[in-house]
């Protein structure tokens, strides 16, 4: 007994089942021309739609498929009202149809809800979604210090910080882009970090608990164009996001004693900024492999809103 979770963001098209204790995923990142940033939302959603049915039948082929008692797919972003974005609409689509086909129940959750959630299930602490936590949420798109409270069998989540202009997934694939790296380009940046031979220190000022990137974007360039090395200019990207989100980390449990931290999101797998948040915050991390786009967050929260049901 399980269930089948979907996930189609930018820029992964993901599966999963679960069955309330493991479970697997399998995803798929896009392709992205070599050069480019990114994909209009037309050609993500149409990369999801051919790539979807692939993942299936290979779940279909593992006998991972049977006996499925509810669905669930990321329909928006966030949970918030006018949050939207079209590639969702693959996983929507193509998950109302099976369960509707299966005869079981279709669950919608957020995309960033998903992200919490697996975050907290790879870590060894599910339970946290059964109580208030802060969490950062560290993505391509989005750089968010969140408020979280549990929602029913999910959470809601309040964005109390983060940055006001570039995501640090932005300013990470804008930095290897002009490195001549393909998009995303967060490993490639990550294994350059070792080979670094300097040590810039970039401060980013803070304001409350929230802090703007676009600054360092320009310095990034202004290094390229000196012909600083390839490492040591990805060392500067990663020190600046890395130290910034460390000292707005302590301020907000300075303002919310007691609260853990989880992080969560494809850039928190970055080595370095994990190293800290764990070594200095005393933060808890999602799995690296679970920190990226998936579906398995998705199933995860569809498990638990079946279960309260009497679903399964």
């Amino acid at each position: 007994m399980s269930v089948l979770g979907l996930d189609t963001s930018n820029y992964t098209t993901s599966a999963a089942i679960f069955d309330g204790q493991s479970g697997e995923n399998l995803g798929r990142l896009l392709d992205v021309s070599p050069g480019e940033l990114g994909l209009r939302q037309s050609d993500a959603l149409f990369q999801h739609i051919k790539r979807l049915p692939c993942l299936l039948e290979q779940m279909a082929e593992k006998g991972r498929l049977e006996n499925i008692r509810a669905v669930g797919a990321s329909t928006r972003p966030r949970a918030v009202e006018g949050s939207y974005m079209p590639c969702f609409l693959a996983g929507e689509g193509q998950g109302r149809g099976i369960a509707a086909a299966l005869g079981v129940p279709f669950y919608a959750h957020s995309h960033q809800q998903g992200h919490l959630a697996v975050a907290a299930w790879s870590a060894g602490c599910l339970d946290l979604l059964d109580s208030s936590f802060l969490a950062w949420h560290l993505s391509g798109g989005t750089t968010e210090l969140l408020l979280v409270r549990p929602e029913g069998t999910s959470v809601s989540a309040e964005i109390i910080g983060g940055t006001s202009d570039l995501s640090a997934g932005q300013l990470i694939d804008r930095t290897g882009v002009l490195l001549g790296l393909q998009f995303p380009a967060g490993k490639a940046l990550d294994g350059l970090y070792a080979q670094a031979d300097a040590c810039y220190e970039p401060r980013v000022k803070i304001k409350e608990l929230t802090f703007s990137l676009s600054g360092m974007e320009n310095q990034v360039k202004a290094l390229a164009d000196e012909g600083e090395s390839p490492a040591n200019i990805a060392r500067f990207a990663i020190d600046a996001i890395s130290n910034v989100v460390w000292r707005v980390t302590q301020e907000a449990q300075r303002r919310y004693p007691g609260l853990p931290v989880l992080c969560s999101g494809g850039v928190a797998s970055n080595s370095q900024l994990r190293a800290g948040l764990i070594h200095i915050c005393g933060a808890i991390c999602a799995k690296p492999q679970y920190s990226t786009d998936n579906a398995m967050g998705t199933a995860i929260l569809t498990w638990r809103a079946a279960q309260a049901e009497g679903k399964l």
